[in-house]
């Protein structure tokens, strides 16, 4: 574990060696969360007034940022994503119109209402049980806001169950979910942690949020990966027959009879080439332009998305992933807009 990942265990154990009474640190830790809760919340409402007042959108893209990183099981630097891809999404190297055309400076477009504090919660002692609360309950502040739909970045790929859980439960059924990586991410428990980047699908698809789960970019998957898959009745394309399955992954039709379409994306889905600042490097993925035809050519309503660890730590010094990532945000937003 990190050392930012320590940090809140070890404060709680301090304050339970002086003999703090539990009641008060619990209560201390709820205004925490209230008052984490309560800017989202805001900051929600106030984007949502804005796109409302201004008309047009059926459907808005709002980002929230989830800058977590201790449940992944080798770096924690994607817990620094978030502000790196917001500096790039902005860079002035480009400009703000996506490859279909919608203007990302249009707010009916593209909004944004902060982070949750992942860390300034942990701080306070706070468990990973309501830590997934807290971000649940944020995305649902944020799908209050009506047009607003969540494009969540993180932060390692722990944080896509309590995403896709909340959507699930927001929309009152379950969706179908791409999920483009280089790992399933369906272990039962990797390392004996249920919230592990790593078992974050197992979860999701325990919960019935998901009614297909199509997983693509997969080359680095072992047996219990398969069990697992064959277990939740999940559609694995590994990468090593990516080339007779390419046709039918561009034509994808999804969302039919279920709540909608959400896309998760881990940026170690692209080939190492394309995005070397990744914590599991791992050759021979997908090119940036095999991820973009799948996404342009999707046909669904995508009611949600994300876009998980980039690691600004093992970056190039001229930030190329982090423009990976950007430009991923922006033609995600341009899929859900509208």
């Amino acid at each position: 574990m990190s050392i930012i990942g320590r940090r809140g265990i070890h404060f709680l154990h301090k304050l339970n060696a002086e003999n703090v009474p539990v009641a008060l640190i619990e209560k201390g830790q709820s205004r925490v969360i209230d008052a984490s809760l309560t800017l989202i919340r805001e900051r929600a409402k106030l984007k949502g007034e804005l796109v409302r007042a201004l008309g047009g959108a059926v459907a808005s893209t709002s980002l929230l940022g989830v800058p977590l990183g201790h449940n992944s099981s080798f770096l924690q630097g994607p817990a620094f994503a978030p502000p790196r891809i917001r500096e790039a999404i902005w860079c002035g190297s480009t400009n703000s119109t996506t490859e279909e055309g919608k203007e990302l400076n249009d707010p009916r477009v593209l909004t944004d209402v902060g982070d949750v504090p992942v860390q300034e919660i942990r701080d306070c002692g706070v468990d990973d049980d309501r830590l997934m609360n807290v971000i649940s309950e944020s995305v649902k502040l944020v799908m209050e806001q009506d047009p607003l739909r969540p494009l969540v970045l993180g932060g390692d790929h722990s944080i896509s169950y309590p995403v896709v859980r909340a959507v699930a439960e927001k929309l009152g059924g379950p969706v179908d979910i791409l999920h483009l990586d280089a790992h399933p991410d369906i272990y039962h428990a990797f390392e004996d942690n249920k919230y592990s980047h790593a078992s974050s699908f197992a979860r999701i698809m325990e919960g019935g949020y998901a009614r297909r789960l199509l997983q693509v970019g997969i080359r680095s998957i072992n047996n219990e990966g398969r069990v697992q898959g064959k277990r939740f009745g999940v559609e694995q394309y590994e990468m090593r027959t990516f080339s007779r399955d390419r046709h039918f992954l561009e034509n994808l039709k999804l969302g039919e009879g279920v709540k909608g379409v959400y896309i998760s994306i881990d940026v170690d889905c692209l080939d190492p080439a394309f995005a070397p600042g990744v914590s599991h490097i791992e050759p021979g993925g997908l090119s940036f332009r095999d991820v973009l035809n799948i996404l342009h050519n999707l046909q669904g309503d995508v009611v949600a998305a994300d876009v998980v660890e980039f690691n600004p730590q093992r970056d190039t010094v001229d930030g190329m992933t982090a423009m990976v990532a950007a430009k991923l945000v922006r033609e995600l937003t341009a899929k859900i807009s509208k």
